[in-house]
């Protein structure tokens, strides 16, 4: 990857490098996961699609409760799509850096890059195979368009921000302390009945309500299903509180890699 060195680089070519940087870091990793064969980096989000898909059918078969009227198929995709969307992002920066060191020799590659073009990946497919499943089970009747397009996209920024500044966090983490990856997997399984994706804060105890929107992904999650189902969820979420604490895991992801990477050697 050969790119152009300007000794006093303008702030438009200083993006373009960047950008050139992490389409290049976002190719090799689709293909270095996917590969070139049967239907190759379509898999991006087909593979996200067939977990919804499943966890849909089985919630629809059995006939879950999850605390409201909403139709379960929505309830499924909306939450079910949340939690692909903030656990596979750490779990893919998790240990990343020390398989990608040798990229570290060329002089516009940073560690990170290496973080975000692996979140690129993982918030593309969680985010196409959400609106193709919403897009499908609309265009059958079995849900109804959302009410507030806006409201959930904006939902579903927050709850990729919160996963973003994990991934980089944790991912910067797991350089200096393999227990990082050791803690992270069960932890984040014990996260998802917690997370939002079952059920609505409504439907709890008043007492549990004010424990479990502690949990900021939550907000997340109940600002999508407000924006999907309008006046028929009630949604409980602060943005006065999630903000802040994006803000500030942030800072945390950024001052750990700066610290990583003054001490990370090329391998």
């Amino acid at each position: 990857m050969a790119l152009p060195v300007n000794e006093n680089p303008s702030l438009l070519d200083s993006l373009r490098v960047q950008r050139r940087v992490l389409g290049a870091l976002f190719m090799r990793e689709a293909l270095t996961r996917y590969g070139r064969h049967n239907i190759g980096f379509l898999w991006l989000f087909v593979e996200p699609m067939i977990f919804t898909l499943g966890v849909t059918a089985l919630w629809t078969a059995t006939n879950s409760i999850h605390g409201s009227g909403l139709p379960i198929v929505a309830f499924a995709i909306t939450g079910y799509s949340s939690v692909l969307l903030w656990r596979n992002m750490p779990g893919r920066c998790i240990g990343s850096l020390l398989h990608n060191l040798s990229l570290l020799y060329h002089r516009n590659i940073k560690i990170l890059d290496i973080f975000l073009a692996r979140i690129m990946l993982e918030f593309g497919g969680a985010t196409i195979s959400f609106f193709v499943l919403s897009l499908v089970f609309i265009s059958l009747g079995l849900l109804d368009p959302p009410e507030d397009i806006l409201e959930v996209a904006g939902g579903w920024l927050i709850i990729a921000w919160i996963g973003s500044a994990l991934a980089i966090w944790l991912g910067a983490m797991s350089h200096e302390n393999e227990l990082v990856d050791k803690i992270w997997h069960p932890f984040s399984y014990l996260l998802f009945p917690l997370s939002g994706a079952a059920f609505m804060v409504d439907a709890l105890p008043k007492a549990a309500q004010s424990v479990i929107l502690y949990i900021p992904i939550v907000h997340g999650v109940e600002i999508v299903r407000e924006g999907y189902f309008g006046t028929k969820a009630r949604a409980h979420f602060d943005l006065s509180y999630v903000l802040p604490f994006c803000l500030v895991i942030t800072f945390l992801a950024l001052f750990e890699v700066r610290k990583v990477a003054a001490k990370v050697v090329p391998g």
